[in-house]
């Protein structure tokens, strides 16, 4: 009942007749033409000389941006840690509330 149904590859019908033979034929070869001299290919892209100035200022504006992206993941650092500080204070300061009210009754 849940078995899936195969198709059958339907065979075909008509008959195709068998390729026709095709014979070689000879290759004479042209007269030799002298082939033209290359040309050297104009750049398509300007070409970047690295001066000392562009290093240097490669070099520093990699190191602001290393200073920038580094202090601003430690501003973060130490927001989490100043809140799971006051976190763990309001805690603490919780659990003595209700420790000092259960002793009361």
């Amino acid at each position: 009942m849940l078995r899936p149904k195969i198709p059958t590859m339907p065979t075909p019908t008509v008959h195709t007749a068998s390729p026709a033979l095709v014979e070689p034929t000879a290759v004479i070869p042209a007269a030799q033409i002298p082939s033209p001299v290359p040309v050297a290919p104009a750049p398509s892209r300007p070409v970047v000389h690295l001066t000392p100035g562009t290093v240097l200022a490669l070099v520093g504006g990699g190191t602001a941006v290393v200073l920038v992206v580094g202090a601003v993941l430690v501003s973060m650092l130490l927001a989490v840690a100043i809140t799971a500080a006051s976190v763990a204070v309001c805690a603490v300061v919780l659990r003595f509330l209700l420790a000092s009210d259960a002793k009361r009754r």
